[in-house]
């Protein structure tokens, strides 16, 4: 067996610069060349190769089959999922159930600006970044903003900040799936701490969102929409993230965020109905009417209810399904930091994942919508141009991370941060930030610094699950910051390759509900660490 070296050059802070040089360049072909994402990983995954061969000293054929386990475990456990996510999601597009999902959706509010932002920014964006994630929850829901009357790069800003929340579990739980694949922490234990940390996280942004549309005044007048906004998604994904899976806590989150906003409106209204800006409406208090049938009504939400109940059968605590295993293959190092530990590349084909019970639902969408074969074509081309370099991502990124962790360069990266003893709990949030507005990508930068996360973690002390935990909800608040969320979150907008303009209006917020992030790390650290233990 492969023994990993801690200090190969000799020199621990030399080590350290040398184990940064993947990531450095990584970060640099992303920021600096603004090179494809696909692209840029793939160049960074064979630096990190080389470097584990020639540095570290990884048995060259023992770090092709840590990377190859890697690239399989990216393709199977992540893209999996994302591409038939995707493919459900364009399904509701192409057959016009999305389209009258969303005129419901508007017809049960009132024409009240605060109103609408709880619907469709924060829980329509919830359920949307839960369904496909990559940036549409901003492509969605910012020309609806903007309808109703708030400036594109206003509304754009409003849909960024809503969507920081549920991040965590976007497209379908891939992040946190990716989280565990290169930590080797259960999956429903990771899901449950990040769901714990989320449902703090989520009761700022609701009043964030009514400061922006309505001013100070506005946001005090409406402020049950904030406290029932903010609860009622905890009270769906909370639950559901902690006890059932990964896979739905952004969904049921947001639809019990829905039935609590409408019964609200039953029995409340804001007392002055407000415009962009806290201006008052005069004319018309309600919203457009929808125009749908009862049964047209039933059609826009049967996918939902059909992806729920599959998904949940399939995937929950009392399936048996995801734990078939039909092939095996591992390779292991001793590690270089706890002695007789192991450090494992492994890859388990397991066919009843949570993409197969996607693939499941969007069969049985599909066919009670009676999609056409020329609906076919056009949504599995659609998704194809949408999805391939997302694919490759998915591919070289965790062929990178399985290697980086393999080798031994995740292990020395930690011993030389673990020197911030307990301060680390400021930077390891920080570290996520950094991560995603750089690759983009919640589900990435779990996987280059999840492992390393859970070793520094490992050295000082922590609660196992905090470090990794704090890292992917730190990830979730740097995307609206991230160039590749925003370039395809401007895509129904004016802003069309000015990327540039959106990302300074949306960094001032962002660094607000980072700093709220770190301190409640910090909480959690030193008054509730059970919430990360395993």
């Amino acid at each position: 067996m492969f023994t990993q070296v801690l200090d190969p050059t000799g020199n621990l802070f030399l080590t350290w610069l040398v184990a940064l040089i993947p990531l450095v360049v990584l970060l640099f072909l992303l920021a600096g060349l603004r090179w494809s994402a696909w692209l840029a990983v793939l160049i960074g995954s064979l630096v990190t190769l080389a470097l584990g061969l020639w540095i570290w000293g990884m048995p060259f054929g023992d770090g092709i089959k840590a990377y190859v386990y890697g690239s399989l475990t990216g393709i199977w456990n992540v893209d999996w999922i994302t591409f038939w996510g995707v493919i459900l999601f364009n399904t509701l597009v192409t057959t016009g159930v999305f389209d009258k999902l969303r005129r419901w959706l508007i017809s049960q509010g009132t024409a009240d600006v605060r109103v609408q932002t709880i619907l469709f920014a924060w829980a329509f964006g919830a359920l949307l970044e839960g369904l496909v994630g990559f940036g549409y929850p901003w492509a969605f829901v910012a020309p609806i903003l903007i309808a109703i009357g708030i400036p594109d790069l206003d509304a754009i800003r409003v849909a960024a900040i809503a969507n920081n929340a549920p991040v965590s579990y976007g497209a379908l739980g891939a992040p946190i799936i990716a989280l565990a694949a290169v930590t080797g922490y259960p999956l429903l234990a990771l899901s449950g701490s990040v769901s714990k940390i989320v449902a703090i996280l989520a009761l700022l942004p609701p009043w964030v969102l009514l400061y922006l549309v309505s001013g100070k005044k506005g946001m005090w007048e409406a402020w049950p929409l904030a406290v029932v906004g903010s609860l009622g998604y905890i009270a769906g994904q909370l639950p559901w993230g902690t006890f059932i899976n990964p896979y739905l806590p952004d969904v049921i989150g947001s639809i019990v965020c829905f039935i609590c906003i409408l019964l609200l409106l039953k029995v409340w209204r804001p007392p002055t109905v407000l415009g962009y800006g806290g201006k008052p409406i005069t004319g018309a208090a309600s919203a457009p009417a929808h125009g749908l049938s009862g049964n047209e009504i039933f059609q826009a939400w049967l996918p939902i209810l059909v992806l729920i109940v599959v998904v949940t059968l399939w995937t929950g605590p009392w399936s048996s399904l995801p734990k078939i295993v039909l092939f095996h293959a591992a390779v292991s190092a001793a590690s270089s930091i706890a002695q007789g530990a192991t450090i494992g590349a492994v890859f388990n084909w397991t066919p009843f994942v949570g993409g197969s019970a996607i693939l499941a639902s969007w069969v049985i969408v599909a066919l009670l919508l009676r999609v056409n074969g020329k609906q076919l074509g056009e949504i599995f081309a659609k998704t194809w141009e949408q999805m391939w370099g997302a694919c490759l991502v998915g591919v070289f990124i965790f062929g990178l991370a399985y290697v980086y962790n393999y080798s031994g360069m995740a292990a020395s990266l930690a011993k030389a941060f673990s020197s911030l003893g307990a301060a680390f709990i400021v930077v390891a949030p920080i570290l996520g930030f950094i991560g995603v507005a750089l690759s983009g990508s919640n589900t990435s930068t779990n996987a280059m610094f999840g492992k390393f996360q859970a070793l520094v973690g490992q050295v000082l002390g922590f609660p196992p699950l905090l470090l990794p935990t704090v890292n992917s909800v730190g990830a979730e608040i740097g995307k609206p910051i991230a160039p590749q969320t925003a370039s395809v979150g401007v895509s129904t907008s004016r802003f069309v390759r000015n990327e540039g303009a959106v990302i300074r209006h949306n960094f001032g917020w962002t660094l607000v509900l980072l700093a709220y992030l770190i301190v409640i790390s910090v909480a959690c650290y030193w008054f509730f660490p059970g919430i990360a233990n395993l």
